[in-house]
């Protein structure tokens, strides 16, 4: 596989951003073996975006030849408050998401945090240094990465949080920092501070947030609030029934005007037209009969201009996305660690 062939999976939707694109290009075509992390706090049940989202992109960079590490961040969840900041839990959930992204995309290395942290001085005294570079305000502005803001009664491991964030990755020395974009503010800092300690930046790869299924408050505001585990009627998850994904769906948010954070057409956008090719959207014959579609943007264009029904495209969709979960969700309900995970969410 060429350099070009590499950077095309690397930047294929549904990575929204890469943050040194010209330094990329030239480490695929010296021919280095490159090394990948994402983050992951372990928190809820996994959802459409968690998993598939995240996941989708996983493979893309497997297949770019990357080497792919997803760092189970037991330490940054407990700082979080995630799962009540209940230890035994977190720990048991860490295991139930490690075996999930492995079924998922297989290839990928996983690293617990406190597996990283424990016996190793150098990420403590790198992580003194770090510290030594970001005043308070920085840090401040840096909390949203964790769903935090300074406003918020914060204790003060909350605000190591971005600053362990970014040590992890000095750790683990990768060439990418991969995340979501809401973890951007992050890997700005990291670029920002690690030349000053002559270290050498990271390459950041953020992917595409899915949209809530609900309305968000403010229609015309670009920040949709995105699929969460703790609003469990704002996400698909994996674990969900066929009858469940359909009746979500077929209750979503779905304005004719609104192509920006509509979760039904990025769910096509970014899921469907990822894995397929092609997609078949079934209708009566009095409606004009079955519809194909060769791109999302036709999908789009369809919805837009009224030649095609929001509950017609639901009701595709929820069967393009049922089988894309229905291999997994099995083994997520027969996993001790995650049906603990979803009785206690």
């Amino acid at each position: 596989m060429n350099t070009e062939q590499r950077m095309d999976l690397i930047s294929k939707e549904p990575t929204e951003e890469v943050v040194g694109i010209d330094e990329l290009k030239a480490e695929l075509a010296g021919g280095f073996r490159l090394k990948h992390y994402i983050g992951l706090e372990i928190s809820g049940p996994l959802h459409l975006g968690s998993l598939l989202i995240t996941g989708l992109k996983l493979r893309d960079f497997l297949e770019a030849g990357v080497d792919v590490t997803i760092f189970l961040a037991d330490w940054h969840s407990y700082i979080n408050d995630k799962l009540g900041g209940n230890w035994d839990r977190i720990v048991a959930a860490s295991r139930s998401y490690e075996r999930a992204f492995k079924a998922f995309a297989p290839g990928v290395n996983t690293l617990l945090g406190s597996e990283l942290y424990k016996g190793n001085d150098e990420y403590w005294k790198n992580l003194i240094q770090l510290s030594k570079q970001v005043n308070m305000n920085r840090a401040k502005r840096t909390l949203t990465i964790m769903g935090r803001s300074d406003g918020d009664n914060l204790d003060m491991s909350q605000y190591l949080y971005p600053v362990m964030q970014a040590n992890d990755i000095r750790a683990l020395r990768v060439d990418i920092a991969h995340a979501g974009m809401d973890q951007r503010k992050v890997h700005m800092l990291v670029r920002d501070i690690f030349p000053r300690l002559g270290w050498k930046p990271p390459v950041a790869v953020h992917h595409h947030l899915l949209p809530s299924l609900e309305q968000p408050t403010k229609i015309d505001d670009v920040e949709f609030s995105k699929m969460s585990k703790s609003k469990p009627g704002s996400a698909i998850f994996i674990h969900d029934s066929t009858a469940s994904i359909r009746d979500k769906l077929a209750r979503a948010w779905c304005p004719l005007d609104k192509t920006i954070g509509n979760p039904v057409l990025e769910m096509t956008r970014y899921l469907v037209f990822h894995e397929f090719k092609l997609m078949k959207v079934e209708r009566s014959a009095k409606y004009g009969g079955d519809i194909e579609f060769n791109s999302y943007q036709e999908v789009e264009e369809a919805l837009v201009n009224r030649k095609l029904h929001p509950m017609d495209l639901k009701g595709s969709l929820a069967s393009y996305i049922d089988s894309m979960v229905s291999p997994y969700r099995k083994s997520l309900l027969n996993d001790p660690d995650y049906a603990q995970l979803i009785e206690n969410t």
